[in-house]
C-alpha cells in the first residue's frame, strides 16, 4: 500500500482541516514524504526529542487530528504538537541525525527497514517548515492519504 505525506503550514486548524478532501499542494507551503507509520512516527519523534516514553506522549492524545472525514478511509489532517514542532525549531543538525538514528532504531526493531538518510532528510526538512511556523502565527499539520486517495 502506498501512503502519501504531506507536512503543511497553515493558520490554524479550520484552514488546515479546509485541505483534507485534495491535500494541501496549491494552497500551503508543504513537503511531501511517504510510506511510513507517520501518527506513529510523530510520537517516536516526540518521545525521542523529549526523553518521554511512547505511552506518555500518547496519553497526551499526540498526534491531535483535526480531521478524518471518511473514519480511516480517506485522506485525514493531523496537527504537529507544539513540543515537538518548538524541538524541531531549536534542535541543531546533529541532534537531528541523532534523533533520526534512535528513531531508524526503534523501526528495526519493530522489524522495519528505514534508510538513515532518508530518516535525517525527513526530519531536516521538517525543522525547516517548523523554524517557517515559528516567526509566523501558524501551526504545523500533516495531510496523510493511501493509494492515492485525494488526488484529483
Amino acid at each position: 500500500m502506498s501512503i502519501v505525506i504531506k507536512f503543511f503550514v497553515a493558520p490554524d486548524a479550520e484552514a488546515a482541516a479546509a485541505v483534507a478532501e485534495g491535500g494541501p499542494d496549491g494552497v500551503f507551503e508543504s513537503l511531501t514524504f511517504g510510506n511510513f507509520d507517520v501518527e506513529e512516527a510523530l510520537i517516536e519523534w516526540e518521545g525521542i526529542i523529549t526523553g518521554r516514553s511512547f505511552e506518555e506522549v500518547l496519553d497526551d492524545d499526540v498526534p491531535e487530528t483535526v480531521v478524518d472525514p471518511d473514519d480511516g478511509e480517506g485522506p485525514l489532517v493531523l496537527a504537529v504538537s507544539g513540543t515537538l514542532r518548538d524541538a524541531l525549531c531549536t534542535a541543531v543538525e546533529h541532534r537531528l541525525v541523532e534523533v533520526s538514528r534512535l528513531w531508524v532504531a526503534e523501526r528495526a526493531a519493530d522489524g522495519e527497514v528505514f534508510d538513515p538518510e532518508i530518516a535525517v532528510w525527513i526530519l531536516s526538512g521538517l525543522a525547516d517548515l517548523a523554524r517557517a511556523v515559528r516567526e509566523g502565527d501558524e501551526n504545523l499539520y500533516c495531510w496523510v492519504a493511501q493509494n492515492g486517495h485525494g488526488h484529483r
